[in-house]
């Protein structure tokens, strides 16, 4: 079993090659590695653990997986791309492999032409994350080629969702949920952050997410002023809030949700106000969520609450951002974006403030698909829980 859909990477690969022919370019090379996976898991659906690696895709013939021999056996049975070749500039620093076959980029070059495939132009998918040293070394071994920075046209590939791709997202939201009410079980004092986000990661594992797009938060007490902090020894204790986030996913696909809860079970009335609030701003945007409208405009009736409500000051992320193959992609549909939401983006609404003085921070989120006339929520129950007021 893979986390691909070979009918999936088939369409994408000609839609690459359809920007290569339009640039008048030979072939994509797509950098990837295991915090910056997105844009080789789009074609892969599969990740090298330790090393580094790229996509060579040209314009005709097959493409080939770069990367290291750690991974290579793994690729062989997980991804949609297996021809492989392996390179030292991808592998972990200073370890060695005696057995294996270790080329460089001139005998790729070489390679390459000798099968006919001829590199005049060719187009790099994500240039703000390459290291130096794999960018000057393949730029060395295909000498004379010239180099041309594609990752926007890519990566907007990616922004709009297939039905496969709004169907996993789905899973992955509905199994953030399910986590959601794991953790929100453990939550009392004296228990650890971590024991709830153990929880939290259970529940998700054992009901067939393959990894997690980000750390699960568990944030109490001033730790929630952290915005993304991760369990760790403290316990919870009597009069605090927690912060609660998880982002697990299916076939590559992430979900997720923010929610913040009172250890003791009932909030303050500092906390009551505070968390409603919050929900009041995410329905505002979510009413927001229609084909055209732009993200300047998504953001102007939860900064007018924020604003009326002295929470301004605090306001620190956005309040939607598109979701994929990771919890947080663009567009970001921030107070300058002129990016217009368009039917089949799958979009988070995701409301927070950290750096209060007496609350410290606070978050909660939920996703859902861009329609034809509007939104529909990925995970109703949590839809719901928003609607309403906390009395």
């Amino acid at each position: 079993m893979s986390y691909f859909n070979q009918e999936e990477t088939n369409r994408r690969i000609q839609k690459i090659r359809d920007i290569l022919t339009k640039r008048g370019l030979d072939a994509a090379l797509i950098y990837y590695d295991e915090l910056n996976i997105a844009n080789g898991w789009y074609l892969t659906g599969w990740c090298p653990q330790f090393e580094k690696g790229a996509v060579l895709l040209p314009l005709s013939g097959e493409p080939l997986l770069l990367g290291g021999p750690e991974s290579e056996p793994f690729a062989k049975m997980s991804s949609a791309i297996r021809e492989t070749r392996n390179f030292s500039v991808f592998m972990v620093p200073d370890e060695e492999y005696p057995n294996a076959t270790i080329m460089d980029f001139e005998k790729l070059y070489e390679e390459l032409n000798q099968k006919g495939i001829s590199l005049k132009k060719i187009g790099i998918v994500g240039t703000t994350i390459i290291p130096h040293a794999v960018y000057t070394q393949f730029e060395a071994g295909f000498a004379g080629v010239e180099l041309e920075d594609i990752t926007d046209e890519y990566e907007e590939l990616r922004s709009h969702k297939s039905q496969w791709e709004q169907e996993n997202v789905k899973k992955a939201v509905r199994l953030s949920y399910q986590a959601y009410l794991a953790m929100k079980d453990m939550v009392k004092p004296g228990v650890y952050e971590h024991e709830i986000a153990a929880a939290g990661e259970f529940e998700c594992r054992k009901n067939g997410a393959n990894s997690f797009a980000y750390a699960t938060i568990v944030g109490s007490g001033e730790r929630s002023n952290a915005v993304v902090p991760t369990g760790i020894n403290k316990k919870l204790e009597e009069g605090e809030w927690v912060m609660l986030g998880i982002a697990p996913r299916v076939n590559g696909y992430a979900g997720t949700f923010g929610e913040t809860l009172p250890v003791s079970g009932t909030y303050s009335e500092e906390q009551k106000w505070a968390i409603n609030v919050l929900r009041r701003v995410l329905r505002a945007t979510r009413d927001m969520l229609k084909p055209g409208v732009s993200g300047k405009e998504i953001d102007v009736p939860g900064r007018e609450i924020f604003e009326k409500e002295g929470l301004l000051r605090y306001l620190v992320c956005p309040f939607a951002h598109t979701i994929g193959l990771m919890e947080a992609e663009g567009p970001f549909y921030g107070p300058n974006s002129t990016d217009d939401l368009e039917p089949g983006m799958t979009v988070c609404v995701d409301i927070s403030f950290f750096g209060h003085p007496t609350l410290h921070g606070a978050r909660i989120e939920t996703g859902y698909l861009i329609t034809e006339d509007g939104c529909e929520p990925m995970c109703p129950e949590l839809d719901a829980l928003f609607e309403e007021d906390v009395n």
